[in-house]
């Protein structure tokens, strides 16, 4: 083992409670990243390219603070199969809307994960996972957004998965760990090469 220590970019709940399941030992800031700003400076970029571009973002800001430790940043964009982009709901009408758009199609949800070492990016891992919604009735929407607006305003794609978000899908390829938003599996694989995690 060594004396490295894993920071997370993020204040994220749901990343901090899968590091903290898994057994990670990190502690977790606050990047301080405009990400308004930075998705309108990188909107060229394609969803999974964007979820990547963002990740480093954070991972290097906060790496320029700290370069003697490990840095994870990481980002998630939900991308319709037209290539439309949904970003988080501003409003509860913005939520019902997205998922009026979402509803009976097929989206991507791209997760990405970065590491930055002395402010530079040294490891990076982007993974999908295909979301197929269900079709979903005016009232089921109201319904579900009485129970999670405005929890979910902090979510992509208005939904928790592990929570009531479960029931606009009729189908899901992909970890459970990336719809999260965090390609657990490969982050924890990188610590352990690195020797933050035992072997």
């Amino acid at each position: 083992m060594t004396d490295l220590r894993l920071i997370l970019a993020s204040q994220s709940a749901s990343r901090r409670a899968m590091l903290s399941a898994a057994g990670v030992p990190f502690d977790a800031v606050n990047a301080g990243v405009d990400e308004d700003a930075a998705k309108a400076a990188l909107a060229h970029l394609s969803a999974r390219d964007l979820a990547d571009a963002l990740a480093e973002l954070k991972a290097l800001k906060v790496s320029q603070r700290t370069p003697e430790h490990l840095v994870l940043g990481s980002d998630s964009v939900v991308a319709l199969d037209d290539g439309t982009l949904l970003d988080k709901p501003v409003s509860r009408d913005q939520a019902a809307a997205h998922l009026r758009m979402m509803a009976g199609k097929r989206h991507t949800l791209w997760s990405a994960a970065v590491i930055a070492e002395g402010g530079r990016a040294v490891w990076r891992h982007v993974e999908p996972a295909r979301m197929h919604v269900r079709p979903l009735s005016d009232a089921f929407i109201d319904t579900y957004l009485d129970a999670e607006w405005p929890a979910i305003a902090g979510c992509v794609g208005c939904y928790r998965i592990e929570g009531p978000g479960v029931q606009l899908f009729d189908k899901v390829e992909g970890s459970q760990f990336t719809i999260l938003g965090l390609p657990l599996m490969a982050v924890l694989a990188h610590l352990r090469i690195r020797g933050v995690l035992p072997a």
